[in-house]
Order: structure tokens, then sequence, then C-alpha cells
């Protein structure tokens, strides 16, 4: 990569000093750090020069403007550039009209770097699609059904309700009869259970209708409510379409629209409307034929921890997903509609294994978004250019929803920019889809990067995905865990919200102040994602990356405790005497943190395990126990390196034929005491039990002699 980095002032001038953003850049890809007053306009011609004089082929600027960005972003594809190698920092809304001069150039110029780190890692785009026809069941709602009549097949659902009178045009509409029951399914696929008192051979002659009682019979289309009263009017059908007891049939649908309705998923599902507006139609026309999106998971069901052989096992994904977008097919299976996915990455941060994992940005990204941000001198980066200890002089890495809680910060920035007196602490921005990315790996990370805390910054009430506070339980445990570690409470979350920024600020200002200076030394850590060098996962799944950053913490801490609460991901195993070596528990685990020797031994791994439960729901003899939160002295680095510990000691039984250890003797007397009864016998002269051969010498006894 070749960067330009372009520092305008975008008719701030006081916001930031130019100068000291050009001497505070440091990332080895920014080639030239230029700046100009009103770069968009009379400085775009020098921009374009530059960029042709270092044969750039990426340009971030500071510009936080649309219009701005656009001219900027015109100018590098004129020289060139492609679309998406031009990229903007917010150096004014988001810096130098709420935080001081000195701490606004610092935050802008550690943006920069963190940008260029950023962009090194994007990803290659990649789209999904899933087809679907134009088939729109609308429940109960004749006003919605006729909007979408021009447009789509549509089926209006009764749901109860009468439309006999003609207040809404539905000679386009075909009206069903009934109630839902249950609904399920996905985009292109919905399935709804209607229950009905009239069935589909009804012929409409009304006779139910003039002779049952008011209420209990509608007219259009005619049905009978579940509570209607008996009498002889439920005789009077001359087809016999009535079903006092009722009848059940299904309609598929493409999409169902379904005014009060219940919510599918707590951020709601593609194809799915529980509600009606004017943005619905054109949403559900848009879908007709299908969906395309872009492709926001990568996804490697072999490393999945969900199940095996009828066990379940890991459900964080299922449990983490706001919008219905990851299902249990089995009891130990998984599956994603990736068309579904609302890209807010919520099973990613929930998944220990690195089965499911964000695109963008991915993991690998944040790590390094983060680390360029901390990459700072003691008292700030640019305390030299200022003097004393200007600048950022406790640094919180702040894990920032793009959506909603970005466009609070923004109107901020802007009520302060027209003089009213907002500003709060200079927190490092790390923008992600949502507050759900961040999970048990990414706080760890910051902190073992030398961040003073972390803050995540969500979008309260108007979360698009899951709910007002979706990381209460995470930051709760993050505390326990550094509380654990000695660090204290360095993890919060805030929901700035648009009409009341000094709340946000009061909190934030709290947050802040209360930190100690973090014992871990910033710009020294460069994260590898990996639990240990030779680990056979890819770098930077949760369970992984967490450890390394654990690591480097309790090196620099070295707390008196043992047990490092709160962390979800890390299993401790205990087997009670009730273990008879079977071999469900090695072969259920996905991470083969589990193995049995050949002399009877059973042995875990404590740095591989993800704490999936797959062996303790998968043992028969309900004799293995797992535990959340690390133990420090199971780890090999505590251990003269050695990575196995025995959990339990048994005996393993010699085939008396052929002299292979085979099965522990706590299986074979249980298998005995069961069965034995039935084979007495089957070894024919032998002096030994069938039981004391194994498989093949036992086959070879029974059937050749």
């Amino acid at each position: 990569m070749k960067v330009g980095a372009f520092v305008c002032d975008c008719g701030a001038p006081d916001a930031i000093d130019a100068e000291g953003v050009r001497e505070g850049v440091g990332d080895e890809d920014v080639e030239v750090v230029a700046s100009a007053s009103h770069l968009c306009g009379d400085g775009l011609g020098k921009a374009a020069a530059v960029v042709e004089e270092y044969d750039l082929d990426h340009v971030v600027a500071t510009a936080p403007d649309a219009g701005c960005q656009r001219r900027i972003q015109e100018m590098a594809e004129a020289q060139g550039l492609h679309p998406d190698a031009t990229a903007f920092v917010d150096h004014r809304e988001g810096s130098g009209w709420v935080h001081d001069t000195a701490e606004a150039t610092e935050k802008t110029a550690r943006t920069i770097d963190a940008t260029v780190a950023g962009l090194r890692e994007e990803a290659p785009s990649r789209t999904v699609s899933k087809e679907a026809g134009d088939h729109v069941v609308v429940v109960g709602d004749a006003a919605a059904a006729e909007s979408l009549s021009g447009r789509a097949d549509v089926t209006l659902l009764a749901n109860g309700l009468d439309f006999g009178e003609p207040e809404h045009d539905l000679d386009d509409v075909d009206v069903e009869r009934g109630r839902v029951r249950d609904l399920s399914g996905s985009f292109g696929e919905f399935e709804l259970t209607v229950e009905a008192r009239v069935t589909e051979d009804c012929i409409g002659c009304m006779e139910c209708v003039k002779q049952g009682p008011d209420e209990a019979v509608s007219s259009y289309p005619v049905d009978i409510a579940p509570d209607a009263p008996d009498g002889e009017y439920l005789d009077c059908c001359p087809v016999d379409a009535i079903e006092p007891e009722g009848v059940e049939r299904t309609i598929e649908a493409d999409q169902v629209v379904y005014p009060g309705g219940p919510t599918r998923g707590r951020g709601g599902q593609l194809g799915y409307f529980s509600h009606f507006d004017g943005g619905v139609p054109p949403t559900v026309e848009s879908q007709f034929g299908g969906a395309s999106k872009p492709q926001h998971l990568d996804i490697d069901m072999n490393l999945c921890a969900s199940g095996d052989s009828g066990v379940e096992g890991c459900t964080r994904c299922t449990e983490a997903c706001p919008h219905e977008a990851v299902s249990r097919p089995a009891v130990d299976e998984v599956a994603f509609d990736e068309t579904a996915c609302m890209d807010c990455g919520a099973c990613t941060s929930a998944c220990p294994t690195g089965a499911v994992e964000l695109r963008e940005p991915s993991n690998e990204r944040l790590a390094r978004e983060v680390e360029s941000l901390l990459d700072m001198e003691e008292g700030g980066r640019l305390s030299s250019f200022f003097g004393g200890d200007s600048g950022i002089e406790s640094p919180v890495i702040a894990f920032v929803c793009s959506e909603q809680a970005a466009d609070a910060l923004e109107s901020y920035g802007r009520r302060a920019g027209r003089g009213e007196d907002i500003s709060y602490q200079p927190i490092l921005p790390v923008r992600v889809n949502c507050t759900d990315t961040v999970g048990e790996a990414q706080v760890p990370d910051a902190l073992a990067a030398g961040a003073d805390g972390v803050a995540i910054v969500g979008c309260g009430d108007d979360c698009l995905h899951s709910g007002p506070d979706p990381k209460a339980e995470l930051v709760e445990r993050m505390n326990i865990a550094t509380n654990d570690l000695e660090l204290g409470a360095r993890t919060a979350f805030f929901a700035p919200a648009g009409d009341d920024p000094a709340s946000f600020a009061d909190e934030l200002d709290g947050f802040v102040e209360g930190l100690e200076p973090s014992p871990l030394p910033t710009g020294e850590h460069e994260a590898t994602g990996t639990g240990r060098p030779d680990s056979p996962r890819e770098p930077f799944t949760t369970h992984d990356w967490a450890l390394e950053s654990l690591r480097r913490i309790l090196a620099a801490t070295d707390p008196d405790r043992d047990v490092i609460r709160g962390l979800d991901t890390f299993g401790r195993m205990e087997v009670s005497d009730d273990c008879n070596l079977t071999p469900t528990c090695s072969t259920l685990c996905p991470t083969d943190a589990i193995q049995r020797t050949g002399d009877g031994e059973l042995q875990f791994n404590h740095a591989d395990c993800v704490n999936c439960g797959l062996c303790e729901s998968g043992c028969p003899e309900g004799a293995i126990t797992i535990e959340p939160g690390l133990e420090r002295s199971r780890l090999p680095e505590n251990r003269d390196g050695e990575e196995w510990e025995p959990v339990f000691e048994g005996e393993m039984i010699e085939c008396v034929r052929c002299g292979t250890p085979f099965t522990s003797r706590g299986s074979m007397e249980k298998v005995q005491d069961e069965v034995g009864d039935l084979v007495e016998g089957v070894a024919g002269d032998t002096e030994h039990s069938i039981f004391e051969y194994c498989d093949e010498c036992r086959a070879q006894i029974v059937f050749q002699g």
C-alpha cells in the first residue's frame, strides 16, 4: 500500500492543529501527509498532483461532510484509484468540536493511522443470494393488502376478521379464511399454519351467516369463530363445509406482512414485517425474485461445536442471533441463512471455535485498528509537540456502533459546532457494525494492548438488532474477569441519547476519570490471534485470541487468584470415579481437548477447551463436569510446558489373544453385567470370556472358532 493522508480543516480551522496531525501520523504505509484549507474545493488540484507525484494507491482524508467526501473520491478515481481506495476520518464532529485542540489533534492523527491499519486487513467483497417469488401473505390488514396488490401476488389472511364491507379494493387480492396458529420458515419459504371452522369446500352461500348468531360468523371470508355457541346453524351447510372442531391447513409465502404479529428475532427477520408503514411496500417489492447482498460471514462447519451423534453441544450462535438467521434443523446441527444475516456480528462474537467469523470488519482488522490507536508514547503521542502532558493521557478504546450510536455522537458534534457547550472524553473510536460484534476476545485484546479501559458505545432503545443494552451480560463478565486479574472494573456500556449529551458526557467522564493507568505498556503488543504457535485453528478465533490477550495481562499483573472467572469460552473439566473410559468424550470434542491413552488415562488440555459442553452432555456415565473460567495452574506455561494433564486414571484391558488394549475394565464389567447372560458360551471352548477379546479377535472366535 502507498497511502496519502490529506488533512483539511473543513471550515473549522480551530478544530485541530494541522501541523500537529502531520507530525502525529506514523503508519509506515503513509507516504505523505498533506494539509490544506478547503481541500474539496481549491485544494483538489493540489491533492491530485500529490496523488500522481507519490504514485498513491489509497487516500485517507479528514472530511466528515458527504459532499466533500464525494468530491475527494471523484478526484481519486480520476487519478486511477479504485472507488473503494478512499477512506475518510471525522476530525470535526467527533474530535475538534467536542475535545480541546491537543486532544482532537492527537485523536485525529491516531484515527488516520488506525484507518490505514484497517485498510490493510480489508476483506474482498463477496455476495450471497436466495431465490424467492412474489407471493406475499398479509395477515388481518386489508389496507396493507390493498397497497401491495398492484405490486405482488397478495393473499389476505382474515385472521378472524370480516372484510364483507367494501372499505378497501380487494379485487386483486385472494382473501383466505382462518386464524394463524403458527408461523415458521424464512424468506422465500415461510409457512403459516392456519385453523378455520369452515373448510375449503365452502361455496359462499351465506346460509350459516344468516342463521348463525351475530359476531360469531363472518361473511367474507365465511368462517365461524372458535368461541361461537353451538346451535342448529352448524348443520345448515349444504356442502358440509362446517367443521366445529376446526381444521388446519398450511399457506406458503415468500414474504409475510403481519401488523401487530409476533416478533421474529429480536431485531427482525428478512421478508417478515410485524408492522406496516410507507417503507414496507418498496422493501417488499425490492425483494421480489429473491435477495442478493454482500456476504457478511465466513463459515467453516468443520469447526462447529454445535453437537455430534445426536448430542447437543454449543448453542451460543443460535441464542445470540437477533434475526432468526441461525437455526438448529437437528439437535446436533446448526444452519446459517446468509441472506437473512443483518451483519450485526452477534454469532461471531459468541462463537468460541471460529466456525463463523465476520468478514468485515474481521477480528484481525479490529485488532490492528486497536493496536494502531494505542501506539503511543507516555503522556500522548504529541506531548512533545504541544509540551508537557498535553494530549490524550488516559487511552480508552471505544467500540462504537456504526448505526444510531455513531449518528448520535455526530449530532453532539454538530450541536457543539453551532455553539452549545458540549464536550466529552477523547475516547478512541473503533467502528463496529453493532455492539453485538464485541465479545469476550475484543475487550481483553484492547486491555492487553495497553488501553486504560474499554467503552462499548451502542444505540440504546434505537438498536436495530438486540435491544437497549445488548452487552450488559458481557460487561458484567468482563469486569468480574478484570477484577480477578487485579485490574479492577475497566469495561462499561454507553448509549448516547440524541437529546441528552450531558448525561452521556457525565457518565463517560465518571468512567474514564475512575480508571487507574494500565500496568500494560502501549505500543508494544501485536496480536497473533493464536493460543499456541502450532494451533490447528485459524488465528483470531474468540477463544484463542482471548487466551493470547489474557496471557499478556497475566504476565503484567500476576494476580493471586488461580481461577479467572467471567470467561465463558474457557472450560475446566472434572471427571468422577464413574468414568469407564469410553471414547465418547474424546470423539465428541470439537477442539481435540480430550484424549484417552492406551494405558487407561483420560487427559485434558485446558488451553484448547472452549466450554461447549459436548463432553458433559454426551458422557454416558455422567462422569464429566465442565465449569467456565480460566484456571492458570492448568495452562502449559504453569506445568513445565506440558499441555496435557490426567483427569482420570483407569485400567485398560488388553485382548487376551492379540494383546491390543481395547477397552477399560469398567466398561467391560458394565457390559458384562448387562448382557453377559445372553452371550454365555459364544466363545466356544476357550477358557476366557468373550468380553476379554478385542472386536477383531472376538469376531474370529465367534465365527471361525
